[in-house]
């Protein structure tokens, strides 16, 4: 039998078959995605080939193996082993979920995320939520940099998932499409996910008042189906983003407004921070990159990276 991955506890898994029936699954012995170190071979996402065996009065599936992933994204585990643990697999795209606030989101953070998510081609689209809860000046820093991060060609909505403002845009972006919600913990992902399909409620939990963060709600991915055609994985909040597997030399062409730029430097292997004549540093003293925008790909290619590792994986095209 043929089905997809829905929930993943550790040991067991939630499969769901063509047939629309869910599994309780477990893996076959123990067996490992090629070039892959995970703690959990088998994701949320995957689609998996499984056998029916009766114990007992019971019914499980034994899963024999895993059909090749389109994408992935990854967390560094918990632990103090070099070992990643797998979210989620085959999203067709992801929803980067931003607060000015309460908990705050760093620039430095979304463009991680962006570009990764970019390097191995799954679509992002950005989410300031919470608009309802910000006063003139805060609305004004949404405004700026939803302006800043559109001019790059992104999607920006400004949101509210509890006056549902713009959730119908969210919902129409998703027809027909596997999506996840990422973002900090705290940032409103249940509470969002919850208005789009009021029926699921899933959990959500208050803000830290005294480190203004999320309390972690969701321990594991775990995807549902909608009522409109569509598939949404939620996730565990992520602390900081980070990117594996990228050659300095490739970060400034998951940079949009740098990818454009990078002929008119002098020297073809420019790395847009020492070198003389370049066309990145240039636009950066007319306004034409933002300063926000270069610090990150700075911080990127000198390899600044954050201590908590999250990433977004596939095969590179």
């Amino acid at each position: 039998m043929i089905g997809t991955v829905y929930k993943s506890t550790g040991s067991w898994y939630t499969v769901k078959a063509e047939d629309g029936s869910f599994y309780n699954c477990r893996i076959k012995g123990k067996f490992r995605i090629k070039g892959i170190k995970s703690t959990n071979p088998v994701a949320v996402g995957d689609v998996v080939h499984f056998e029916v065996e009766k114990i007992g009065d019971e019914t499980i599936g034994i899963i024999a193996s895993i059909d090749e992933r389109k994408n992935y994204i990854i967390r560094k585990s918990v632990n103090l082993s070099k070992q990643t643990h797998i979210i989620a697999t085959n999203l067709d795209q992801v929803f980067l979920m931003v607060t000015l606030n309460n908990p705050p989101t760093h620039t430095a953070f979304i463009d991680r995320f962006l570009v990764t998510a970019d390097a191995y081609h799954i679509p992002a689209i950005i989410l300031f939520n919470k608009i309802d809860t910000y006063n003139d000046e805060e609305l004004l820093e949404v405004k700026y940099l939803a302006a800043l991060y559109r001019k790059i060609g992104y999607t920006c909505i400004g949101v509210s998932a509890k006056t549902l403002k713009n959730v119908d845009k969210v919902k129409a972006l998703m027809e027909g499409k596997t999506s996840m919600f990422s973002g900090h913990s705290g940032v409103g992902k249940s509470t969002l996910v919850n208005s789009i399909e009021p029926g699921l409620s899933i959990k959500t939990k208050e803000i830290s008042k005294q480190h203004l963060q999320g309390q972690h709600t969701t321990t594991f991915a775990e995807m549902f189906d909608l009522s409109f055609n569509s598939r949404i994985i939620d996730t565990p909040g992520i602390k900081g983003f980070g990117i594996v597997d990228m050659e300095k030399e490739e970060i400034g062409n998951y940079f949009p407004e740098i990818f454009e730029l990078k002929g008119e430097c002098k020297f073809n292997n420019c790395l847009h921070i020492d070198e003389p004549h370049c066309a990145v540093k240039k636009a950066l003293e007319t306004d034409k990159i933002a300063w926000s925008r270069y610090k990150s790909y700075v911080q990127m290619v000198s390899g600044e990276d954050e201590h908590y590792r999250v990433d977004i994986h596939s095969e590179k095209k």
